[in-house]
């Protein structure tokens, strides 16, 4: 009887499961229909203010470390869309630009500093 109850359970259980994937299906496949276009927005955008060699460079910073190449990204796009880049940014606009953002990420990051002789407990003299 118990396997029976079992067989049971673990097939409603399956139909619940099966439900709930049919169910989100299509609202997955609109939610990665909807971030598609949003990539393809934003990769034209780029397109359009960055130059060719500008573009690589960001794809290659976005490769490198790509937290700071979304966030580039994004900051670029929204100079474009506020009106602070009205034209196309050649590499060496570019370079100035990530030389500023740099700039400004090492002036807000916090340091540490060690002072070693204070941190020596151990003596020699031992």
């Amino acid at each position: 009887m118990e396997d029976e109850e079992l067989q049971v359970l673990r097939a409603k259980r399956l139909q619940e499961l099966q439900a709930q994937r049919g169910a989100g299906g299509p609202g997955n496949q609109a939610a990665a229909e909807q971030r598609a276009k949003e990539e393809e927005f934003k990769n034209q955008i780029l397109n359009q203010i960055l130059s060719k060699e500008a573009r690589s460079r960001l794809s290659t910073i976005s490769i490198a470390k790509p937290e700071n190449g979304k966030m580039l990204e994004n900051m670029i796009i929204n100079m474009a869309q506020t009106g602070q880049i009205r034209t196309q940014l050649a590499d060496n606009e570019f370079v100035h630009l990530l030389e500023e953002v740099n700039r400004q990420i090492k002036h807000n990051t916090p340091t540490v500093k060690f002072d070693r002789r204070r941190a020596a407990l151990d003596s020699d003299e031992d």
